[in-house]
Parts: C-alpha cells; structure tokens; sequence
C-alpha cells in the first residue's frame, strides 16, 4: 500500500513503540512495515486542489462577469436570448451535467475530484437558472428570498435522489442564505428582526441545523447526510457566536462604535460557555466534531477578548512577547501529543 509521509510516520511511530513496549517482535514489525510504501509525491492531493482551484477561478470568473456591464451588453447583443431562455438552457444543461456526473460517479468511482466537480458546475447551472427564472417572473416586488427558498428545494430533492453529500451542503449554504433575506424581508430591512441583529438570528438557526442533524442520524434515508448536516449546523453555530461576542446585539457599525468592548463581555462568556459545553460534550460522548469545534472557538474567543482588551493599552512589545509566548507553550505541547508521548509509561 502506498500512502503519505504523514501517515507513514505515524505507523513507523506505533510500530516502534509496540516493539518497544514488546508487543511486536522485530520481525513483525519488519513485516508489518513492509506492507506499506511511502509515496514520493501526493498526486492524490495535488488533483484535489487542483480541482478545487478550478471550480474557484470560475466562480470567481462568474462573478466578474455578472458585475461588468460592459461584457453582459456585449453578450446580449451577440445573443438575443430572454431570461427565460436562459434559465431554461441553464436548466438543460444541469440536468446533463448531473446524469454524466453520476453516471461517471457509478462507473468509474476511482475519479473522485473530477466527479464532484462536474457536480458543482451543475450546482452553479441550477443557482444560474433559478436566478434568470426569478429575473423573467419578477413583478417589483423584491421578496427575492422565495428564488433562494427554491434552490433550497432543488437541491434538497436532488441531493436525497443522487445520494450527494456536496449538494446537501449547498442545500444548507443556500438555507442560510434564504434566511437571512428572509428575515431581513419581513423586518422590511431594518437592521433586526424581533429584537435581534444577524448574528444572534444565526446563532438560533445554528443550534436549529445542528439540532436537525441528531434527528436525521438514525433515519434509513437521511442519515447519509449526518455528518454533513452537522458540520455546517457547527460552523453556523459557532461563527455566529464568535461575532455576536465581538458586535453584541447591535445593528450597525456606527452603534457599535459609541460602546467599549467591555461592556459586550457578557456575550464573550456566552460564547466561551457554549466552546466549553461544546468541550465537554465532545468527550463525555466521544464526539469529535463538538470537542474539536469547542476547543478550536474557545482559543479563537479568548485570543479576540486578548486583542479588544490589551491592544490599546499595553506596549506593543509586551504585547506580542505574551502573544508569542502563549503559542510556543500551544505548541509545545501540541508537539508532546503529535509524539506521542501521553502513550509513554513515566519512568
């Protein structure tokens, strides 16, 4: 078997400690090791951000092209097509896209990157038909948030018919986006909706998705899409919570500005107290995914209270020597760990 430098080391680490520990005589570790082979170059992962670099540039090739009124008037005099002839080639060829691209996923399951980026770009055709679908019905009335509600449940239904956990994952980014101009819609654009700001309205639809991924877990048809679910519930959770202890409650800028961050310290123990639950549930329950996201935004938490509290006030030097300090001390015993060390009997 060939694998990576990374993982390599990491058996010759166990298979040297087990003999260590005489678990395994020297010939069996020497068999062992001769199972596996170390790849001089990872051309797994070279195609993976290749693809992945790809799919970007022409996202953001996309984007230019949408904002430049120069090329779009250009493009219309070259093709005199209507909104809803666009939608409806768009449409066509998205729904190609995806019977090749799962065709491929079928038969030649060994293409994994450019597989999924086949996906993606019918994932961008079906956004770009929804769009001009929503330009070629529009009455003024600027509730464009139903075009967002029904990507949504396209790639909801495409997503459960094809098995994609990438088009689940849309489906959930374009959630998020339909809920924010959702609410944002029926608060007529005011800067709250109930009493609340963006960041805690998203804190709420967080611990909703996040709540929504344990149901599904156990369920025959949706439990595919578990991980998925709950990774983008814990990403909108806790970004959500990193912000709201960084703006508090407030809508604007100019509102923020007239307040001291001390006085949004009760949002930064709010958002610590969810990392440390998060902490908590993670190892009581032997999830990785809670543990991980607690620790992660529990250090991002405490360095931002760190910057808000100590930039203005401190000299810089002493500043940055307690800010090199606390990550050489991070990594010092990061490193203890990726050794191995806890595995080491004292003495």
């Amino acid at each position: 078997m060939k694998i990576d430098q990374e993982k390599s080391d990491f058996l010759d680490d166990m298979l040297n400690h087990w003999r260590d520990e005489q678990l395994l005589t020297d010939a069996e570790v020497s068999r062992l090791r001769s199972s596996y082979e170390t790849k001089s170059f990872d051309w797994r992962r070279l195609a993976q951000y290749s693809f992945w670099i790809a799919m970007a540039c022409g996202v953001i090739s996309l984007g230019a092209l949408l904002i430049d009124d120069q090329i779009l008037k250009y493009l219309e005099s070259l093709f005199d097509a209507s909104d809803l002839m666009i939608s409806i080639f768009s449409a066509f060829a998205a729904v190609a896209l995806y019977i090749i691209g799962f065709r491929r996923k079928k038969h030649q399951s060994h293409l994994v990157f450019s597989n999924e980026a086949m996906v993606f770009i019918a994932v961008m055709l079906t956004a770009n038909a929804v769009a001009y679908l929503g330009k070629a019905l529009d009455n003024g009335s600027s509730h464009f948030s139903l075009l967002i509600l029904a990507s949504v449940l396209i790639y909801a239904v495409l997503a459960y018919i094809f098995k994609s956990r990438l088009i689940w994952a849309f489906m959930l980014i374009s959630l998020g986006a339909w809920f924010g101009t959702e609410t944002g819609y029926l608060s007529r654009w005011n800067w709250y909706f109930l009493g609340m700001n963006y960041p805690l309205r998203f804190v709420l639809f967080g611990l909703l998705i996040t709540g929504f991924s344990f149901f599904i877990r156990n369920k025959k048809q949706l439990g595919l899409f578990f991980q998925t679910n709950y990774l983008c519930g814990m990403v909108y959770l806790f970004i959500s919570l990193w912000l709201l202890s960084v703006f508090g409650n407030f809508g604007t800028l100019e509102d923020w500005y007239t307040v001291k961050q001390l006085n949004l310290f009760y949002w930064g123990l709010i958002s610590a107290a969810f990392c440390v639950l998060s902490i908590y549930i993670g190892l009581k329950y032997r999830d990785d995914v809670a543990r991980e996201f607690g620790i992660t935004f529990l250090f991002i938490n405490l360095y931002t209270r760190y910057f808000e509290y100590f930039w203005d006030t401190w000299h810089k030097t002493l500043f940055f020597v307690v800010l090199a300090t606390s990550f050489w001390l991070i990594g010092r015993k990061a490193e203890k760990i990726w050794n191995l060390e806890f595995l080491k009997k004292e003495g």
